[in-house]
């Protein structure tokens, strides 16, 4: 690429051999009608698929698709933070390989920047009272999501409704100042993810989305929903050592 990216667009893939073909053609569809330099990182984990190939295949193909093979299998915080450290963008987006929230809410998230310059985060929220749920999660992970965000306030870790939407988008220098200091490689990174940003004094906002729940979610209900809260449990100390307090 010859001139930065303004957007930059990371989707962490583990065993997405089947939905990740129509995820690339979406988004370089989609991004191409930008009018805007643009990269999209694919960050794949060790799979047990084709999804490495299959990635790998379509990027030789479009010069603005980039794959980072990890190797491991490590978890999605790991991966999210390998793509958000290499992104060069203006502004960085990850997402999840299904667009669970559709590509549309990227103009309306990138509109919220230029209005807001002091805006520096930016997440999806499901909650929200003019977000649409288009298809809705089994009733089983819908409430046990919504027993995670009620022990993170009862904790006092989270200011905000609805931490694990896979929708957030940075500015560069917020990106960089975040996931250089995030260690989580499981799913609870969201959170880690917003407790630095609080603690850096970074300017966060919710925005409502469009949401369809894929049925093939990778969350394995009881062993994940475990994971997250003994990370839940630690992550304020975690924070509390990766950023020193304000002077």
């Amino acid at each position: 690429m010859s001139e930065m990216p303004y957007l930059s667009v990371v989707i962490p893939a583990y065993n997405e051999a089947r939905r990740l073909p129509l995820t690339l053609e979406k988004l370089a569809a989609f991004l191409g009608e930008l009018g805007r330099p643009f990269e999209v990182l694919v960050i794949v984990e060790r799979s047990a698929d084709a999804t490495l190939e299959i990635a790998a295949a379509f990027a030789a193909r479009q010069a603005h698709f980039h794959i980072v093979d990890n190797l491991v299998q490590r978890g999605k915080g790991y991966a999210v933070r390998t793509g958000m450290l290499r992104a060069q963008g203006e502004f960085i987006f990850y997402m999840d390989a299904d667009l669970s929230v559709p590509l549309a809410a990227v103009p309306e998230f990138l509109a919220r920047f230029h209005a807001d310059p002091r805006a520096d985060v930016l997440l999806g929220n499901r909650q929200h009272a003019r977000s649409r749920i288009t298809r809705r999660q089994a009733w089983l992970r819908r409430t046990m999501g919504q027993s995670f965000n009620r022990i993170l306030h009862a904790l006092g870790l989270a200011s905000h409704h609805d931490t694990q939407c896979g929708f957030k988008a940075f500015r560069r220098s917020a990106a960089q100042a975040i996931f250089t200091r995030q260690t989580l490689d499981g799913f609870a990174f969201d959170v880690e993810v917003l407790l630095l940003a609080q603690r850096l004094a970074l300017s966060i906002a919710d925005l409502p989305v469009e949401w369809l729940n894929s049925p093939e979610s990778k969350v394995r209900i009881l062993r994940d929903s475990l994971g997250m809260l003994r990370d839940t449990l630690r992550v304020r100390r975690l924070v509390e050592k990766n950023v020193a307090p304000p002077q």
